[in-house]
């Protein structure tokens, strides 16, 4: 996670959010009038949902306000269903934080910006020879861009500021591997012999594949991992902007892939209704043969 900037955020508002189909994390600029003349804050508040990354975030407002003299205080919430909910709520009456986080697609970002509530920060990137763009990854920043002609009628645009990235990978258990009679240097890399593990799942009464089913997101991510391979990205968004029906084939044989994980053995009981916290402690304490999470479980 890259340090605080050194850039005041006394005119802006920001907004944080990750989108399922990218999982990238980013800080998005919110709603402040640009005609406003605005007094610096001297405090900023920022609502965010992992909650395991309490101290992380505490070190990151301690070097902020040493270098600014703006004190930044997070507030924590979990699950992610339950933040989702806060922020809604938040932004329906009009009381919103400086920073915050929208877990949703694209569209939603867009319907945020629409709303008057996220800034487009193209022109404080491209300052100073942008200074500030320069600093993250092109690819960071291509989530929170929307570009000329884009399907969400929104201004091309920078509208977030990255943080870090993550990764979604499928993690597995090499000790209870070796229990199946499975090389544990070996996982499978082909569907059919991830569905094969599964049947040995069943037959050994052990338990399959652990994740946060539960909060939608990570099932959310897992398909469009299905749907980006069975049908390519121009499919895949042409689906989001309404071209494409869900009854379409493609999307049937994604959501068949679930089945076939299931009648198996590959998942675990329970699964539709699991946090991903559960998950977690669930792979980290060997209850699990395979855990489907991101790189922000590594600590777990």
């Amino acid at each position: 996670m890259p340090q605080a900037s050194t850039r005041s955020l006394s005119n802006r508002r920001f907004v944080y959010a990750l989108f399922p189909i990218i999982c990238l994390l980013s800080l998005l600029s919110g709603c402040a009038k640009k005609e406003a003349v605005i007094a610096p804050k001297k405090t900023v508040m920022v609502w965010h949902w992992m909650t395991d990354r309490g101290n992380a975030f505490q070190e990151l407002a301690k070097r902020y306000e040493a270098k600014t003299g703006v004190r930044v205080i997070f507030e924590l919430y979990a699950p992610s269903d339950a933040y989702t909910q806060k922020v809604r709520a938040a932004a329906q009456g009009g009381n919103l934080p400086d920073i915050f986080g929208i877990l949703a697609e694209m569209r939603d970002f867009a319907a945020f910006i629409k709303a008057g509530y996220v800034s487009d920060l193209t022109a404080a990137m491209k300052e100073n020879d942008q200074a500030w763009q320069m600093k993250f990854a092109p690819e960071a920043l291509a989530v929170n861009e929307f570009s000329e002609g884009n399907s969400y009628g929104i201004a091309p645009g920078i509208y977030g500021v990255p943080i870090d990235i993550t990764t979604i990978m499928m993690l597995y258990n090499k000790d209870i591997f070796k229990e199946l009679g499975l090389n544990p240097n070996r996982p499978p890399s082909t569907w059919e012999e991830f569905i094969a593990i599964g049947k040995k799942i069943k037959e050994a009464k052990k338990q399959g594949l652990v994740s946060g089913f539960g909060e939608v997101w990570m099932i959310d991510c897992l398909a469009n991992d299905f749907a980006f391979n069975i049908m390519g990205k121009d499919k895949v968004l042409a689906t989001i902007r309404g071209e494409v029906p869900y009854t379409d084939p493609d999307w049937v044989r994604v959501f068949s892939l679930f089945k076939e994980m299931q009648d198996s053995g590959l998942l675990y009981n329970g699964l539709v209704s699991m946090v991903n916290k559960t998950a977690e402690q669930l792979f980290a304490n060997g209850k699990a043969a395979f855990a489907f999470n991101g790189s922000w479980g590594v600590n777990v």
